[in-house]
């Protein structure tokens, strides 16, 4: 017993000083590797401030125990101290370096494949985008912690004996009481403390059972939150079909209320579809199928779940998306395809029809103008179709090739007025501007195509002697802009969809109009791109008000 005793505390002695040992290196460690990365920090940064004062001809003469490697903005090595650059990779990809031009200091620590050995970087953008990197390797580090090694482990030595020796005496005392003990009737043994942790070891026992049990409740209770707050069906079923959990996302899509005891997973859906994928899920094969719901498009997709050893399947996990969205984009492009196409081949079409004529010398030479005159305008319409087909795709991709700035909407408003006094004059339609002089920040050539299709479409679609009216206003959650007619109004049943791409209320009339069909659509993704809002109001026989909110910004 005195043995066992005590090799238990020289292990136990031992653990704890091998473990402080290993703290401590670890500590120093990591409180020398800071140092190094605040030091490599303030070299990169007073380095950079030299190459910016003179030039890459400092880093020439500079004599740097550390490695300085200068990168472009695009990644390409412009000088380093150790390797030649002809041979170095394109460092754009680098960690730090990609930190660095981001938001003007990057750090990195890896492997080095040039110098086969640990190495740390820091990188400093200096002020013409070019990248200053320092590297340092980590072998300074190791030689500073192996200078500690051989007093720590004298220290450690010396308290491995001492450890040994008080083992001893305390395995002699405790050894010393327990050969004294009534074994006969131990519960007398009430002074006796050392019989505690056999007592300790029972209540220990307890404790892990109830912390385990415990656990797994917080786990159950996390399981039910993350699915509960899923905005995905979620649902378990076992290998009789019956439901074992289910979302209120599962409940909302099946319209169901509560999930009955042993309740029969095809109640929820009896389509023959439905039915299949749950008989082949439970014969162990991943199904995936689509799914329509009243007026929803869903994604169902079913995982088996299989016994330990092979004993077969003990459920499914089953999972459904709501892919309606997605469906109605896939729509939408296919329209939007089949109309480009439409509206590109008309204008075509007509050219090559009225090019064919005057090449055959059908028409009459006081005719060719009238005919050149068509193709010039079809050509217009086509050159018009492009153009407005060129603006979407850049706003949809976010590619302005502007750069934003404070405009006055009073201002560019008054400048479209100004462009559409022709065409609302043929057509007896007011044109006027009223409100505050406002600003926001954007970019003109976006702000100015929005406001010129909603004050064109609103003299297009208005009534003879008719008004159109610029209204601008600051409220407290921004500045708006509306565009007001006395027009022929929009019906309800397609005031959700005149935002389309050539999507038009009347085909007949549009057609007599004339325009492209996207000057809606370039002002919904417009007003995107800038950040603002859209609302309608319209009234058939009455007008319509397009309004724009654009959010609040503070002039520079």
């Amino acid at each position: 017993m005195t043995s066992k005793i005590f090799r238990s505390i020289i292990l136990v002695a031992g653990s704890i000083l091998t473990a402080s040992f290993l703290l401590v290196f670890g500590v120093m460690y990591s409180y020398l590797t800071l140092q190094l990365q605040e030091e490599l920090r303030s070299e990169a940064i007073y380095v950079a401030k030299a190459v910016e004062l003179s030039g890459v001809d400092y880093l020439k003469e500079l004599k740097e125990e550390n490695r300085i490697t200068l990168v472009s903005n695009d990644g390409t090595v412009l000088y380093d101290s150790e390797v030649n650059i002809d041979s170095m990779e394109n460092h754009a990809n680098r960690k730090e370096i990609k930190e660095a031009v981001e938001t003007g200091e990057g750090d990195d620590e890896r492997y080095s494949d040039t110098l086969s050995e640990k190495t740390m970087y820091h990188a400093v953008r200096l002020e013409n985008g070019d990248i200053l990197r320092i590297a340092q390797r980590q072998e300074t580090v190791f030689n500073l912690l192996l200078s500690f090694v051989h007093p720590l482990l004298y220290i450690l030595a010396f308290m491995f004996l001492l450890g040994a020796f008080l083992a001893r005496q305390v395995s002699r005392k405790i050894t010393e009481p327990m050969n004294s003990l009534d074994l006969e009737h131990p519960e007398k043994n009430q002074s006796y403390d050392e019989i505690a942790p056999l007592l300790t070891k029972i209540y220990r026992q307890k404790s892990m059972i109830k912390e385990q049990l415990e656990e797994e409740k917080k786990k159950q209770e996390e399981f039910e939150i993350i699915t509960e707050n899923m905005e995905e069906g979620f649902l378990v079923i076992d290998s009789k079909m019956e439901i074992l959990s289910c979302n209120s996302s599962t409940k909302k899509l099946f319209e169901i209320e509560e999930i009955g005891k042993h309740q029969n997973v095809l109640t929820l859906n009896r389509t023959e579809k439905f039915q299949k994928v749950i008989e082949r899920v439970l014969e162990g094969r991943h199904q995936e199928t689509e799914l329509e719901l009243e007026e929803s498009q869903y994604q169902m997709i079913a995982n088996p779940v299989f016994q330990e050893k092979g004993q077969g399947v003990a459920g499914a996990v089953l999972v459904f998306m709501d892919i309606t969205e997605r469906m109605q984009g896939e729509r939408l492009r296919r329209e939007f395809t089949a109309n480009v196409s439409h509206e590109l081949k008309t204008p075509l079409t007509s050219i090559s029809g009225f090019a064919e004529i005057i090449q055959n010398g059908i028409v009459k030479p006081e005719d060719v103008p009238k005919f050149a005159g068509n193709i010039f305008k079809e050509s217009q319409r086509l050159i018009s179709l492009v153009n407005d087909i060129i603006k979407l795709s850049q706003l949809d991709e976010g590619i302005m090739p502007y750069e934003p700035e404070f405009l006055s909407l009073k201002e560019i408003a008054k400048e479209v007025v100004a462009r559409l006094q022709e065409p609302a004059k043929k057509k007896s339609v007011h044109l006027e501007v009223e409100g505050t002089d406002e600003k926001i920040k954007g970019v003109r050539p976006v702000l100015e195509e929005i406001v010129y299709n909603l004050c064109d479409n609103g003299i297009k679609y208005n009534k003879e002697n008719g008004s159109v009216k610029i209204s601008i206003e600051r409220k407290p959650e921004g500045v708006t802009l509306s565009v007001i007619d006395t027009g022929i109004g929009i019906p309800v049943s397609s005031q959700n969809r005149i935002f389309e791409r050539f999507y038009r209320v009347d085909k007949s009339h549009s057609k007599e109009i004339g325009g492209t069909g996207l000057g809606l659509s370039i002002v919904k993704h417009g007003a995107a791109y800038l950040g603002a809002t859209i609302k309608l109001e319209s009234i058939v026989d009455v007008g319509t008000s397009i309004t724009l909110l654009f959010p609040k910004v503070i002039e520079e």
